[in-house]
This record gives structure tokens, C-alpha cells and sequence, in this order.
């Protein structure tokens, strides 16, 4: 089974239904939509398992509303880039591909 991780406060998004969406730079896991998905902790134990529902590969600029919706929010794109640039220790910006991954708890 694949598996994606998280870290807090995010862990607690997905499991009170706020948090649908994920969005992953490089997808080494060829994650497809129908996939079965074990959510783990940043530990790598499972916290839930969860189905996709709907995958999507753009670039930072080309987010569109529907993506963001379900993610959680950043106060500027500014701060979206820096966020994401720390999580994967490289340079993010808007040319960026991404792939948004829409899921629902199983």
C-alpha cells in the first residue's frame, strides 16, 4: 500500500474532515486516483487510511481555488513558497510542478 506522511498540525486537519487535499512535489509513488492510501505520522505509523479521489499535476501559478480548497491556507504565496521550499529543502516557485492529490478517509 502507499503511503503519504504528515506532520501536526495537519494530522488533526485530516482527521476531523478540514483537510482533503495534499499537494506533493515529487511523487515518486505514482500516486493515481482509486489508490488505497495509509496516512502515516512524520514516524511513518499510520494514523488513518484514506482513498483518492482525484489526482491533478499543474505548476504553483496554475492553482486554481478548487485545488486550495480542502489544503490548508498560507497568508501570502510568499509564505506558500518558502513553506514548501523548507519541506523539501529546495527552491519552490511559481513554475514549480506540483501534483494535488484530492483524497477521502476509508
Amino acid at each position: 500500500m502507499k503511503s503519504l506522511k504528515f506532520s501536526e498540525p495537519l494530522i488533526k486537519m485530516i482527521l476531523e474532515r478540514k483537510k482533503n487535499v495534499t499537494w506533493r512535489i515529487c511523487d515518486e509513488k505514482n500516486i493515481v486516483t482509486g489508490d488505497l492510501l495509509s496516512l502515516c505520522n512524520t514516524g511513518g505509523e499510520e494514523f488513518t487510511k484514506a482513498k483518492v479521489i482525484g489526482v491533478k499535476e499543474t505548476t504553483f501559478e496554475n492553482l486554481t481555488d478548487e485545488d486550495k480548497e480542502g489544503h490548508e491556507k498560507f497568508s501570502s504565496d510568499k509564505e506558500m513558497y518558502k513553506t514548501y521550499s523548507n519541506y523539501h529543502e529546495m527552491k519552490i516557485t511559481p513554475k514549480t510542478k506540483v501534483k494535488v492529490i484530492r483524497f477521502r478517509l476509508a
